[in-house]
């Protein structure tokens, strides 16, 4: 009895001694991993990536909420119905010579599915200019229990289902926005919150063929400086790195719409282009590895020319990345004041938005000049508290 329990005893200190309280054992425990199922759309994924991020385009983002699209059209007197959305948006995807400067078209779901007045799909209309169709797929944002008034975006319940139907009626990207704010801190909270939102997003959408625009504006309120700006940019692209990773995201696979790094919008002293590109570049550098392929920023509010003015700063000199724009207002206030709604301006519209397009396509090429830019261009159109 006392050889049977002395054998015992032996056989689980060795059981002890070779799993749980050895550090060096634990320790290379954690270091095994399974092998993870790649995306059978890995191949398609990079390459409507590249296809995206090609040199001298960018994207036209026109995927407004109704609602925010009905705010378009009221400051110039339309009313917000699906005709005069469509008509605006017809206007916009069927402008001759689109394609040579706009590589992709972030749409809303409503416009995914429409068609021009004489029966042609705007997804064809795209596709004819080699305009990659994307789509925006995230479900808004909602206040965020337990932060100091920030808020967080919905939209991962039914994905998975949504995206497989939106590659069906032809997208291959897709975006979905989060935001982050400084006056509101931000919160340890809400950044993971943000992070893990998007890394779901990414995953859930590579594995329905779509490639994911990744995109955590940080937003232009405040008042602070643009070291602050900095600070955060850093923190927020950590997070949004971190769980890229942990959530087996293929980076050649994804393109990341950031904020460019720029003092708060109501700071005391504005940042020349120079500055802009530099601190943002920074950020970038420090943060984004260079297997992602491009980098497509946002306007957030800056006037027509700004926008262009920063873009072609950060392209004075080699990047990792494919460094270009996805812009919405930035790209639209011209055309939609020009337009006025009225059938005769189509034309007048039309070629508003491919002055704009080509000068953000020569911003791309880091060749762009604003002599002779319209005072309209030159207007910001930040508003505190923006929503889409």
């Amino acid at each position: 009895m006392a050889m049977a329990s002395a054998k015992l005893n032996t056989l689980s200190s060795q059981w002890i001694a070779h799993n749980s309280f050895s550090p060096r054992r634990r320790s290379s425990s954690r270091r095994v991993s399974l092998p993870i199922r790649a995306s059978s759309y890995q191949h398609e994924l990079v390459q409507t990536a590249k296809s995206i991020a090609s040199p001298g385009r960018g994207i036209l983002a026109i995927d407004e909420s109704n609602a925010t699209c009905g705010k378009r059209l009221a400051s110039i007197g339309l009313d917000n119905t699906e005709v005069n959305r469509q008509a605006y948006r017809q206007l916009l995807l069927t402008t001759p010579g689109l394609g040579e400067y706009i590589s992709g078209a972030i749409l809303f779901e409503e416009t995914l599915y429409q068609s021009t007045t004489d029966g042609n799909k705007f997804v064809d209309c795209l596709r004819d200019q080699n305009i990659v169709p994307g789509i925006k797929v995230d479900k808004g944002l909602v206040p965020l229990p337990g932060s100091n008034n920030e808020s967080w975006c919905q939209g991962l319940d039914g994905l998975a289902s949504r995206s497989a139907e939106y590659y069906k009626q032809g997208a291959r990207f897709a975006k979905w926005r989060t935001v982050v704010s400084i006056p509101c801190g931000p919160s340890a909270l809400a950044v993971k919150e943000a992070a893990w939102g998007l890394a779901r997003y990414a995953a859930i959408s590579q594995d329905n063929g779509l490639v994911p625009i990744v995109e955590p504006e940080i937003l232009l309120d405040g008042d602070h400086p643009i070291e602050r700006t900095l600070e955060v940019a850093e923190k927020v692209w950590s997070e949004v790195f971190f769980y890229l990773a942990e959530n087996n995201v293929l980076f050649e696979g994804i393109l990341l719409k950031p904020s460019m790094v720029t003092p708060g919008a109501e700071h005391k002293e504005r940042a020349s282009p120079e500055t802009i590109a530099k601190y943002t570049l920074t950020m970038l550098r420090r943060r984004v590895p260079p297997a992602v392929p491009g980098i497509m920023f946002l306007s957030g509010g800056q006037s027509e020319v700004e926008a262009t003015l920063n873009l072609n700063a950060m392209n004075q000199s080699p990047n990792p990345w494919h460094v270009s724009f996805s812009y919405a207002r930035a790209l639209q206030n011209t055309v939609l004041k020009t337009w006025q709604g009225h059938p005769e301006n189509v034309e007048a519209a039309q070629k508003s938005l491919l002055v704009r397009a080509k000068a953000n396509s020569l911003a791309q090429l880091g060749r762009y000049s604003a002599e002779g830019e319209s005072e309209e261009a030159k207007k910001g159109m930040f508003v505190k508290g923006y929503t889409y």
